[in-house]
């Protein structure tokens, strides 16, 4: 497809200034991102001159002929190894200098390759394809707002029908039944769904925790649209008495959230929107109790680059995409976040996530 084309050109003209003349795609996921394949145990082989090539196995083959119809195709035979049809690819093709992916290419296998291709140079490779991932095209785009769209209407679904019986776990499984039904494939994640003290853990497993347990829940989802496309979201829902603790903790939350937000524009860096968030928090006298980054960024992983933290330098550019998530954790008490997905726009930003903040909206009694 058109889009994909252009990921590939952009990849060809990023590896022409590093004097990389092709390059071995051993990340399933920047497969998928290059070429549309959405099956795995798949390489992709990407050369300044010439098509694509797609090293596989003969259970794609037809998968690949489907989703891939341009792009070329090798196809190991039965007996032969994955590894061992790479070789004689690359030999065929003589390549002298090849890049490769080195955060996804294993010790072993770089070893071996360094064996069997004796006259191809190798040279490690990091963060490439994940560049270009950072920029979301247009097609991209659409796809995240589909995401956005599933998982909102299934949070909708749950909220309105929570019951002081259900558990935790109950409520995450309802979440990915509801997902699944507005046409995703399901969460991007398994759902961190919290009450009360347990909302202190920032990756809660759920569990059989019911409701009736505590006055409050914390909920981080995500939906995983039909190409692999993932949102996410967090929001705390108030199910009895209102602690007094909970709604300081929240309004300090939010507000840090919300001047995050405010600093996303092209420009800025990472760090910057960093600390627009987490000097809220700190000036409230919580900043201890915000021990993690405030965001990342989503696409087909459900982190991916950029990060947005202390110590981010990346500067952030019209296309990317991030969450912004502040959190104010209280051990023994529970804990606060809330989470939102961001597109930076050309002139500023535009929150992709529409479920209601406000301190009166979390409230469900």
């Amino acid at each position: 497809m058109q889009h994909h084309d252009a990921r590939i050109g952009r990849l060809k003209r990023l590896l022409h200034k590093q004097e990389i003349g092709s390059l071995l795609v051993t990340n399933f996921t920047n497969v998928t991102y290059l070429t549309g394949f959405s099956g795995d145990d798949s390489y992709l082989l990407v050369s300044g001159r010439g098509k694509p090539l797609i090293i596989s196995d003969p259970r794609y083959t037809t998968q690949l002929e489907e989703e891939c119809p341009d792009i070329e195709l090798e196809i190991r035979p039965p007996g032969a190894s994955m590894l061992s049809r790479l070789n004689e690819v690359i030999r065929a093709a003589k390549i002298p200098r090849l890049g490769i992916e080195s955060s996804s290419v294993s010790v072993a296998m770089f070893e071996q390759l360094k064996s069997e291709l004796k006259d191809v140079e190798l040279v490690p490779i990091r963060g490439a394809v994940e560049e270009l991932r950072q920029i979301k095209d247009a097609h991209e785009i659409r796809l995240l707002r589909d995401a956005v769209t599933s998982a909102e209407r299934a949070f909708a679904i749950v909220r309105a029908s929570l019951r002081p019986e259900q558990t935790e776990l109950s409520i995450a499984h309802e979440l990915e039944h509801q997902a699944r039904l507005f046409g995703a494939k399901g969460c991007s994640f398994s759902p961190i769904v919290a009450v009360g003290a347990r909302a202190a853990l920032p990756h809660a497993v759920p569990t059989q925790q019911t409701v009736s347990a505590a006055p409050f829940i914390l909920i981080d989802w995500g939906a995983n649209e039909p190409n692999g496309y993932k949102s996410d979201l967090t929001r705390v829902l108030v199910t009895g008495k209102i602690p007094p603790k909970l709604a300081k903790i929240y309004q300090v939350v939010l507000q840090a959230q919300l001047r995050g937000i405010e600093a996303i524009r092209p420009g800025a860096t990472t760090h910057q929107v960093d600390k627009a968030a987490r000097d809220v928090i700190a000036k409230a006298g919580f900043g201890k109790q915000f021990g993690h980054g405030l965001g990342h960024g989503i696409g087909l992983e459900i982190h991916e680059d950029p990060r947005l933290g202390s110590n981010g330098q990346t500067t952030l550019r019209p296309g990317m995409v991030v969450t912004v998530e502040p959190g104010i954790y209280l051990p023994g008490f529970g804990g606060v976040r809330i989470e939102d997905d961001i597109l930076v726009t050309r002139d500023g930003h535009e929150v992709l996530t529409n479920v209601p903040k406000q301190w009166e909206d979390a409230i469900v009694v």
